[in-house]
């Protein structure tokens, strides 16, 4: 899961994404100081190998 976090004009905004290239085209268009971030977890299908 991708996430843009949006800090503009006194307020925060969240929005999530599926795939990566999903929130890098919305990252273009959005206006004000934002972060993307990845959201990584530990159940996640790439971490299954390391189930004990």
């Amino acid at each position: 899961m991708w996430v843009i976090t949006v800090y503009s004009k006194g307020n925060t905004k969240m929005f999530e994404y599926d795939t990566e290239v999903e929130a890098k085209e919305a990252f273009k268009n959005i206006q004000g100081c934002k972060i993307l971030s990845q959201v990584v977890y530990f159940n996640d299908k790439c971490f299954s190998e390391f189930a004990y």
